[in-house]
């Protein structure tokens, strides 16, 4: 098997469990046209279909695929394989046991409007393939002669997946969804620790008033304003000695 195949498989797989909560085992629903074209092209499902994957595969059928094959099979003796194939997986009920419908309709009405319960569908009933690629979240694979093909995600499945992205229409499990991709990439964590610092408030010295620094005049200012400030001039003691002998001498006289 080339490894271009499984690689593109797996980012498709990768598409619907972001997106959808998929998630291993991937439950494969099988019904009689993909055994048929299994069987004629000596195609393992089993094998197959894990090699394809790269994981986990539970491998499902209805009550009314079987039936519908086993009364293929009274017509075509070639269908008798492909009715021995799908009796080996387990069957999911289908709500169809008491009155069968055909398998394309069983399978359709298993899948609802939402395919909650996640099946991968593996038909070749082109038909079915059209009516699945209306319903957001529905794989669907098929066989190209031996080579099983995942078909790439429908343009429904796309667009809603988009609208989850921008947070329209969510449901309670996509937001589920969107918390465990939150929490794995780390971010909860964060924002818990963010919410865990407290704001420090301001500085208190910030909010204290700014002191006035004292005015000072210069003499040019004094100047301009017609006030001349008078300097005291500072005499030495032992003029002042000298000064007072003058003045007494010249009372004398």
């Amino acid at each position: 098997m080339k490894t271009s195949r499984t690689k593109k498989a797996r980012k498709t797989l990768g598409f619907y469990v972001n997106n959808y909560k998929f998630y291993q085992p991937f439950q494969v629903l099988i019904d009689g046209t993909f055994a048929f074209a299994a069987l004629q092209n000596k195609f393992n499902i089993q094998e197959q279909l894990v090699k394809y994957f790269q994981s986990e595969v539970k491998l499902l059928t209805t009550a009314c695929t079987i039936s519908e094959t086993e009364k293929l099979a009274t017509l075509s003796p070639a269908v008798n394989g492909a009715t021995q194939i799908v009796k080996q997986y387990a069957v999911h009920r289908c709500g169809h046991e008491k009155k069968p419908i055909s398998g394309s309709k069983c399978l359709r009405s298993m899948i609802g409007k939402d395919n909650s319960a996640r099946y991968i569908v593996a038909t070749q009933d082109r038909e079915l393939q059209d009516k699945l690629r209306i319903i957001p979240g529905v794989p669907i694979i098929y066989l190209h002669g031996k080579a099983p093909t995942l078909d790439s995600p429908s343009e429904a499945s796309r667009k809603h997946a988009e609208d989850m992205q921008k947070g329209l229409g969510m449901t309670a499990w996509e937001k589920d969804n969107v918390k465990i991709l939150r929490k794995h990439a780390g971010l909860e964590e964060k924002e818990s620790k963010m919410k865990k610092k407290k704001k420090k408030g301001p500085n208190p010295l910030s909010c204290l008033k700014k002191k006035k620094k004292p005015e000072t005049i210069s003499n040019k200012n004094n100047i301009k304003s017609g006030k001349i400030r008078k300097r005291k001039l500072k005499i030495a003691s032992h003029i002042k000695e000298a000064l007072l002998t003058e003045l007494k001498n010249e009372r004398r006289t």
